[in-house]
């Protein structure tokens, strides 16, 4: 095939799969969208917060894109100021370049991933330390903010996740009771529950939906209803019953 039919063949196709694409996709309604902005929605944790957002304003990126408080800097914060830094602020660049496409009717669904935190930042391995070595005191602060605000934000989601806090699940199943509206607490209870290897939800249909060979990453979902959020908040109230023992 010479270069000219090679080339065509491309355009082709690529014309031909962009207008199938545009003619299945269509615009998320408003109420999706709405709960879509709703799940990126952060906490801001009040300690220090215009000390700390001034500090991250001025650190510089270095040679791979990173941007670490400087060690004097960081050390001068008090414990719950580095919360405030870590809960706002990804220290390490990582590129991500798939972009994610737009979901349809995410308000009518239980995902099974969280959604992305900081783009193409994440959290740097000293922030995760500082997550797990003052884990008490992290799940403390976080407790105070989400008792106050009546809200889980998106990095204290992740940061549960992080710090594998088990032992929120009495608490994080009491707010989602509140209302039942912010369903990535549920995400919240699955991913514990498969994090930790808890058999009986290991063992179920809706394991290998969301996990399984098969499923498709943040897109995968459970449908939202009375007898899925029932069920998953009874599985991780046993898990927690059982090792609270």
């Amino acid at each position: 095939m010479n270069k000219t039919v090679l080339l065509f063949v491309t355009l082709f196709s690529f014309i031909s799969s962009t207008a199938q694409y545009s003619k299945e996709w269509k615009e998320p309604s408003k109420e999706s969208q709405a709960y879509s902005q709703q799940r990126e929605q952060i906490t801001e944790p009040p300690y220090g917060l215009d000390k700390v957002e001034a500090l991250i304003n001025v650190i510089k990126e270095d040679e791979e894109g990173n941007h670490v408080m400087d060690k004097k800097t960081y050390q001068s914060l008090t414990l719950r100021q580095k919360f405030t830094y870590h809960m706002l602020h990804a220290e390490s660049y990582s590129q991500n370049c798939d972009g994610y496409p737009t979901l349809q009717d995410e308000h009518k669904k239980i995902f099974g991933h969280l959604p992305e935190l900081f783009g193409e930042e994440e959290w740097s391995e000293r922030q995760l330390k500082f997550f797990t070595g003052n884990k008490d005191s992290v799940i403390k602060l976080m407790k105070l903010c989400i008792e106050k605000d009546k809200r889980i934000g998106l990095n204290f989601k992740h940061a549960i996740v992080e710090m594998n806090a088990k032992e929120m699940i009495p608490f994080l199943v009491k707010i989602y009771d509140m209302e039942r509206k912010d369903h990535d607490i549920l995400t919240v209870l699955l991913l514990l529950m498969k994090n930790n290897e808890y058999e009986p939800f290991l063992a179920s249909s809706s394991n290998k939906k969301l996990y399984g060979d098969d499923s498709r990453y943040y897109e995968a979902y459970l449908v939202l209803n009375k007898a899925n959020q029932d069920l998953i908040i009874k599985r991780a109230t046993d898990y927690h019953n059982g090792i609270s023992k």
